[in-house]
This record gives structure tokens, C-alpha cells and sequence, in this order.
């Protein structure tokens, strides 16, 4: 779809209002960080740095946190007796900006997978509105690498808030340039 057919879809669709109460319960300042477990802290950090590119501080003798791209950060705990595989719903997302991009994480995914112990690799294929492939590492973490414009799905904030229909899961659904349904 290109930038002009983008914008005359959007222009015809009401904008939604994003929503935020102008008084909350609770006055925060910053969503910063999640939570994942790890077995093996060394090993992990191994898996972050040298395979994903991420920065990783040891913050602890039981904890590491990760981060890339950003201010959000990941605390990697350690978890002795973790045995639950994390659902695909709860993913981890890393963002490229093409569907190249998607097809040559995909392949380093496959050939190092016995090196970093690396499972359950999904092709990559279009769905839930992106191009992208999950794979779970060592520790049962879920991840997806999918294409996505900077700033991830902070350009859907832009455009208000509740979407009627599929929204963003929508194939026809109005995106950002470079990224597609």
C-alpha cells in the first residue's frame, strides 16, 4: 500500500480517542520494564549479547537486565526449578524494519539453534498485521522477530485509541510505510 493510499484510508475513518484518565488512582511515570526467568544467567547472557545484540547488565548475583533500542528494560531473574514454557501470547517482540530482515533473522535462528539451544522455530509468515517468526530459547522464553516501523506499536497511540473491527490484525488495516498486513 503506498503512503498516499495510507493516508487517504486513514483520513476516511474516524479517528478513535485514545484513552487516559485525566485523574488515575495512581500517578506513574514510565512503563519500564518486564520480567522474564532463567536457569542459567550465564548462559542467557551469552544468548543476549553475542545472538541478539542486546545490552545486558549484571544487576545481581540472581538477576541481569537486558535492553535494546530504548529505555525499557527486561529483568532476567534467575529461576532454579523453572520448568513452564512461556505461551506464545506472552512473547517478547524484536522489531526490523523489513521483511528481509524477518527472512535473514529466520535463517541465523535455524543455523545457530543447536549452538544456543534454540526450539519450536516458526516460519516467518504475515500474520497478526506484521511479518514475522517465533522461536523459544534456552530458558522456554518466547520470542518474535517481526517488522515493524520505529517505535514499534507506538504508532497505534497515534491513532487513537479502541479500533473497531480486527484494528491493526486487519490485512487491509492502514500502516505505517515499509510495513504490511
Amino acid at each position: 500500500m503506498s503512503e498516499a493510499q495510507v493516508q487517504e484510508q486513514t483520513q476516511d475513518r474516524p479517528t478513535p480517542k485514545m484513552e487516559k484518565s485525566a485523574d488515575p488512582v495512581l500517578k506513574l511515570n514510565f512503563l519500564s520494564h518486564g520480567t522474564l526467568e532463567s536457569k542459567d544467567l550465564d548462559r542467557a547472557r551469552e544468548f543476549y549479547t553475542e545472538f541478539l545484540g542486546l545490552e545486558v547488565v549484571r544487576t545481581s548475583p540472581i538477576s541481569l537486565l537486558i535492553r535494546l533500542g530504548g529505555p525499557n528494560t527486561i529483568a532476567v531473574v534467575f529461576q532454579k526449578n523453572k520448568s513452564d514454557q512461556m505461551s506464545m501470547l506472552n512473547h517478547n517482540g524484536i522489531d526490523v524494519e523489513t521483511e528481509a530482515e524477518v527472512d535473514a533473522a529466520y535463517e541465523k535462528v535455524v543455523e545457530y539453534a543447536k549452538t544456543y539451544d534454540l526450539k519450536k522455530i516458526s516460519k516467518p509468515i504475515s500474520q497478526h498485521g506484521t511479518y514475522s517468526f517465533y522461536f523459544w530459547d534456552m530458558d522456554d522464553n518466547c520470542w518474535e522477530i517481526l517488522t515493524n516501523p520505529k517505535g514499534g506499536y507506538s504508532w497505534l497511540f497515534e491513532l487513537g485509541g479502541d479500533l473497531e473491527g480486527k484494528g491493526h490484525m486487519d490485512r487491509n488495516f492502514a500502516r505505517p510505510a515499509g510495513t504490511k498486513g
